[in-house]
């Protein structure tokens, strides 16, 4: 049987941007932790995967407390993850730091979920999305606040993953 490693496979990839957090004036930036309004948002956004049956075989999340209290949230509401790693370089990481990261994701994961920061999230969603003029697509540019989320369609293999190698498949930013 060929190695699972060999085989372009469908893969799915969420690029989750952590809700709301206290303000930073409060608390050292890594612990600051969320907001009514972000608990309730991270629910939502975790709401919105299940609709769109996601059950993710690997979470990569920062482990600052907003980040780590986001995926806590969307997994309460549902969300379903075989195992999840809390990699410090996820904290406040540029595209190739979170890329450095998802490029050791299992051969054998079909979906993946991170959880970190601006601006890396949404620079990495920008930078691996194909389709540069769908209304979704253009938004994604142009705002991607706390919650936002984009879900990304691959056939390469993990550690390939580069720019323009992705479809958008949807972005959205769920409040609740």
């Amino acid at each position: 049987m060929a190695d699972p490693s060999d085989l372009l496979i469908d893969r799915t990839l969420v690029l989750l941007r952590h809700a709301k957090a206290v303000p930073p004036e409060t608390l050292p930036d890594l612990e600051r932790p969320l907001a009514d309004r972000g608990r309730a948002d991270a629910s939502a956004a975790g709401r919105h995967l299940v609709a769109q049956g996601i059950e993710a075989d690997l979470v990569l999340c920062s482990p600052s407390k907003r980040t780590r209290e986001t995926w806590k949230y969307v997994a309460e509401a549902g969300v379903t993850a075989k195992d999840v790693w809390y990699d410090k370089r996820l904290y406040n990481a540029d595209t190739d730091g979170i890329l450095d990261v998802v490029h050791e994701t299992p051969a054998e994961a079909r979906t993946v979920i991170v959880v970190g920061h601006a601006p890396g999230i949404p620079w990495l969603a920008d930078e691996l999305a194909l389709d540069g003029t769908s209304p979704e697509r253009v938004e994604l540019t142009q705002k991607y606040p706390t919650t936002g989320l984009a879900i990304l369609h691959l056939t390469t293999r993990w550690a390939d993953l580069a720019a323009n190698d992705a479809d958008l498949v949807s972005y959205v930013v769920p409040r609740a």
